[in-house]
């Protein structure tokens, strides 16, 4: 292996092996975000409430009122979402990094929709916790005619140790519309870490037109926080074809806007039939919808 390569896979493990495993539990203290009708939110601590209307503490605007009849909804929140007294955003993609999936799962009722360079179209739905399918096209028939691949991903995660290690066993069907070619891969991966920060190795065999690889794909990828609203990734691909070998090394990141996840990076590819340096822009966004968080009325 290269000496830059393996000085690059070295600094992406110390980069992202320093995780720490304890999490805050949610407790009583009912910090919760509030949604009104006019689309303004305020997060605090819910310590009264009446037929007409609930109080609640914030760091900025201290105790206020808010009539009933004006909430949207209240999602309820973890303590550990606080940080220095701003909300994290949650991560609208934490089952993935730009494009390979890691072994967390949506959970029943999650869905979100990505977007890559225009063309790349995904939407994904949980099925329950632990099954979760996805379908894509890329309509290349708008392009005069030219055959339009679809596709489907079907997601098993596994749990081994919450919020520590995941495993995900996956597949992708798909197939050239206008030409019946037959495409896909089956994947396994192993992620330690929670959905804020990992690391995930995988491995997975394609075949195309009724023909299968005769060695793996194998993936490294991590993410890790930053910010309120903001993650650094990385997604890293290892073919091996013949006697040579292509390396996608990629860095980049992912920032959230409201509920939308931007991502953006750039891959190097690596190979002895490159003789210069390639760097390829990578620019997506995931839309979530459906069930993404525990959002309910407030009792009476």
């Amino acid at each position: 292996m290269p000496r830059t390569l393996t000085y690059i896979l070295v600094s992406l493990f110390c980069f992202l092996g320093s995780y720490a495993y304890g999490q805050a539990e949610p407790d009583s203290s009912k910090l919760c975000r509030i949604e009104i009708n006019d689309g303004n939110e305020f997060i605090g601590l819910l310590t009264a409430e009446d037929s007409l209307k609930v109080e609640l503490v914030t760091a900025l605007l201290g105790k206020i009122s808010i009539p009933r009849a004006s909430i949207k909804t209240i999602t309820w929140l973890k303590p550990s979402s606080m940080k220095a007294g701003r909300l994290w955003s949650e991560n609208p993609q934490s089952t993935r990094y730009f494009w390979s999936p890691n072994g967390y799962g949506l959970k029943k009722g999650e869905g979100y929709y990505q977007n890559i360079w225009v063309l790349w179209n995904q939407a994904s739905i949980g099925v329950t916790d632990y099954f979760s399918v996805s379908a894509g096209i890329i309509p290349m028939f708008f392009f005069g005619g030219a055959a339009t691949p679809v596709w489907i991903v079907p997601k098993f995660s596994i749990p081994v140790v919450k919020d520590k290690f995941n495993l995900g066993l996956g597949a992708i069907a798909g197939t050239a519309l206008g030409e019946g070619v037959g495409f896909g891969i089956i994947y396994g991966m192993g992620t330690i870490g929670d959905r804020n920060k990992n690391l995930t190795l995988g491995f997975g065999y394609g075949y195309a037109d009724g023909e299968w690889a005769s060695r793996p794909i194998i993936t490294l990828s991590g993410m890790t926080r930053v910010g309120p609203k903001g993650y650094l990734l990385t997604e890293n691909y290892f073919i091996s074809s013949g006697d040579d070998v292509l390396v996608l090394i990629s860095m980049g990141g992912r920032s959230m806007i409201k509920k939308v996840g931007l991502d953006y990076g750039l891959f190097f590819p690596i190979s002895s039939a490159i003789g210069s340096f390639v760097a390829i822009p990578w620019l997506g966004f995931t839309l979530p919808f459906g069930k993404k968080q525990q959002q309910l009325p407030i009792s009476y």
